[in-house]
């Protein structure tokens, strides 16, 4: 992302003081990151970091969504005690369930900005900074942005360059990074999957190319074996279950000519943007309980996705009173965000011809403005 032009702020406007709550999710932490910096860069702000350590029963569980510490390890997280801050920057539910119990604290002084899905207590929450695969309600504190606040670590792929070009750049090009997640709810990997993935590398190779795999965490053991014994012997795989093997994720995004990334993986889909390389998504398929879940998620999309810059209306009104009798939830809606990705030249669908991606956009400008607007709220400077 672009830095922010330094902008002039009255001398009489007293700098906010400002926390970053953060919990253990490097993806997530990195968006608030991104914003702090921008309003560093932008008016000189500084933030106070607050990492947050959840206990044990909670570190791959949801805590109940409320404003309290009771999920936390107050020993291994930072102090959290008065002055209580002007502003809140923070991310997912166990560190939001944080901010809520200082804005509680502090008498409801603290302005809350949430990056990301809300859990609960939308109403609680300044300003809720979302990008296109989620959804909220449309009310006036939600903030929509096209992509995640994900920043490019250019140290990371510049040292992957170094590593992996002797190994990467003998092979016969094009060279194409095949990047394989998950499962996740409603998506599923089958054999119609690995079936599709086959198929793009034989086309790979047919065309003179190297169809390069890279497995991750969440991907199936099924889905990995079956590859390995069905690829060809032009193709190469990375398992990340396979600790002895060097993983050439940072390598492939400095060095393939263009992307194959399964439609689960909205964090390799935008580091991928960033670097502005051709991207193809892979999309997934439901089973049959997936297929009405997908049904509730096209539904919600429809209603708490009204057109861009709509505040009031039929359609607004009922989307807020069917989120108020708790009928339709926040949810996650992927093909949506696919075909906004598809939509700004951002990426193409895997059966269409990969060209270059178009600059993806730049929305921090509105974001730091907003936030400001926010702060002064608390600050009195408004």
């Amino acid at each position: 992302m672009a830095a922010l032009t330094p902008k002039t702020v009255p001398s009489a406007e007293r700098q906010p003081r400002v926390w970053l709550i953060l919990g253990n999710k490097k993806g997530d932490n990195g968006q608030v990151e991104t914003l702090a910096q921008a309003l560093r860069e932008a008016y000189g702000w500084d933030c106070e970091r607050k990492d947050i350590q959840v206990r044990e029963p909670f570190l791959f569980g949801k805590p109940k969504v409320a404003p309290t510490l009771y999920h936390i390890d107050s020993g291994r997280s930072s102090p959290l005690q008065p002055p209580w801050p002007d502003l809140i920057l923070t991310v997912g539910r166990s560190p939001a369930n944080v901010a809520l119990w200082v804005q509680q604290q502090s008498g409801g002084h603290s302005r809350l900005v949430l990056i990301g899905k809300p859990s609960g207590y939308m109403e609680r929450f300044d300003l809720i900074i979302t990008s296109a695969e989620t959804l909220p309600a449309p009310y006036p504190n939600v903030q929509r942005i096209d992509l995640p606040l994900m920043r490019i670590d250019a140290a990371a792929i510049a040292q992957g360059e170094r590593d992996w070009r002797p190994r990467l750049g003998q092979l016969p090009r094009p060279l194409v990074a095949i990047m394989i997640g998950g499962p996740t709810n409603p998506f599923i990997f089958d054999a119609s999957v690995t079936e599709c993935l086959l198929q793009q590398a034989r086309r790979v190779i047919a065309a003179g190319g190297t169809p390069y795999f890279s497995t991750s965490r969440r991907t199936p053991p099924a889905v990995t074996a079956a590859l390995k014994q069905a690829l060809p012997p032009q193709a190469r795989l990375y398992d990340w279950n396979d600790q002895q093997a060097p993983n050439p994720y940072h390598g492939l995004l400095a060095l393939a000519d263009r992307f194959v990334v399964t439609g689960d993986s909205i964090s390799m889909m935008v580091e991928v943007i960033q670097l502005r390389k051709p991207l193809q998504i892979l999309p997934l398929p439901t089973g049959l309980l997936g297929r009405l879940d997908q049904a509730r998620r096209s539904l919600a999309r429809w209603l708490y996705r009204p057109a861009r810059g709509a505040r009031s209306g039929p359609r607004i009104l009922l989307a807020r009173l069917v989120y108020r009798l708790h009928l339709i939830r926040h949810t996650r809606h992927y093909p949506g965000f696919h075909q906004r990705l598809v939509d700004l030249g951002l990426a193409g669908w895997i059966d269409t011809a990969a060209a270059p991606a178009a600059p993806p956009p730049d929305e921090l400008h509105r974001l730091v403005a907003r936030v400001r607007e926010v702060a002064a709220r608390a600050t009195g400077d408004h």
